[in-house]
């Protein structure tokens, strides 16, 4: 957290620079949260990542620092083209998300003194200074958002309403034990009988100091690294597979 109060304060523009990160963040939720609404909210369900976020907030830092006048123009092309459009594959999303960031990322979101995101006023970028007022207006916002906040007309929750209580009842038909006839075993006993079976093909975890030692971290090996970072990932599932089944 003293981190992140730090970062808040290290920047030439700092009032820019606090505006225009909570727009990315915000817009980040929003490009997230979208995925509810089936096509409606996307055509394709991408799966954007906070390394995208983080990309976006390290350019907008080098930026505002490095040029006089804020280059809005800049900052909407890396992140709606390249950071979060670089896995935008549909025509018409890739027309959504360029219109989405300029929303958030404009000249008059820095120099308004309210900027609104949404048209009923509850969502905005505050003009907040330190990390806990920011936490205090995110506290402060609806916990189920209206889909105005998406720019979606309110008959599209009526769909996200349908598709959750769709999967709810699929997944509570899903879990009523049932016989089978041909092998004489219930529901229970058969999935009881392939996660036995998917825990006796599970591999052991592997040894990270090894694998270390084998591919060191090299400068003409980047490649190295990343196969490091992605065995303690798997390490993980493999930690969790066990205790689970």
């Amino acid at each position: 957290q003293m981190c992140i109060r730090d970062r808040l304060k290290d920047c030439r523009k700092l009032e820019a620079y606090r505006k225009l990160l909570f727009g990315f963040c915000f817009f980040h939720a929003i490009v997230q949260d979208r995925r509810k609404f089936g096509p409606i909210g996307w055509n394709i369900p991408y799966e954007f990542t906070t390394e995208d976020l983080t990309v976006c907030k390290r350019q907008l830092k080098m930026l505002l620092n490095e040029y006089n006048e804020i280059p809005y123009k800049v900052l909407n092309y890396l992140g709606a083209e390249i950071n979060y459009g670089g896995r935008v594959t549909d025509d018409k999303d890739v027309r959504l998300i360029k219109t989405m960031l300029k929303t958030y990322i404009n000249d008059a979101s820095v120099v308004k003194e309210k900027f609104d995101f949404s048209k009923s006023g509850i969502y905005y970028n505050p003009k907040s200074e330190t990390q806990n007022e920011f936490i205090d207006y995110i506290r402060y916002l609806p916990l189920n958002p209206e889909p105005e906040v998406f720019g979606l007309h309110e008959n599209a929750e009526i769909t996200n309403s349908q598709n959750q209580t769709r999967i709810l009842l699929e997944t509570l038909l899903s879990t009523q034990p049932r016989s089978s006839a041909s092998s004489g075993k219930s529901r229970d006993q058969v999935i009881e009988a392939i996660a036995s079976n998917i825990e006796k093909k599970t591999p052991d975890e592997y040894d990270v100091e090894m694998i270390q030692a084998k591919y060191p971290t090299m400068y003409n090996e980047s490649m190295n690294t990343v196969l490091v970072q992605e065995i303690i990932r798997y390490n993980r599932l493999l930690s969790v597979m066990k205790t689970s089944l």
